[in-house]
């Protein structure tokens, strides 16, 4: 099995339902987890053969500049994007996490999977 993870990716971002988080921002961090074949790259040691970590960093970080509502929105989007322009993709799991949610209560964070 291959599997590329790239974790804590921490980006300021405007989601959520509330007037006050489309004004001030807030923190959030995206896990991406990908299941592709890279036994070729890990043989021949050239990028080409598997999917370049800052192109997938890149993608998570526009997608997250637009803004949504919900959590869900986005990480469906980033899912989609990445099934998209990374060709042999197996499965691939996407995680956005909300630091400190504006709930009425201590919630140090709430977060939303997709996997495909």
């Amino acid at each position: 099995m291959h599997i590329i993870n790239l974790r804590g990716i921490k980006l300021f971002a405007y989601h959520g339902c509330l007037e006050e988080e489309a004004l001030i921002g807030g923190n959030f961090v995206v896990n991406v987890q990908i299941k592709f074949n890279f036994s070729d790259a890990a043989k021949c040691d050239e990028l080409n053969q598997t999917i370049d970590y800052s192109a997938v960093y890149e993608l998570v970080k526009h997608e997250m500049a637009i803004r949504s509502k919900l959590i869900e929105n986005v990480a469906g989007r980033i899912a989609d994007r990445m099934e998209k322009e990374f060709k042999g993709i197996e499965s691939l799991s996407v995680e956005v996490v909300k630091l400190n949610p504006p709930i009425h209560g201590h919630v140090e964070e709430v977060s939303v999977v997709i996997e495909k």
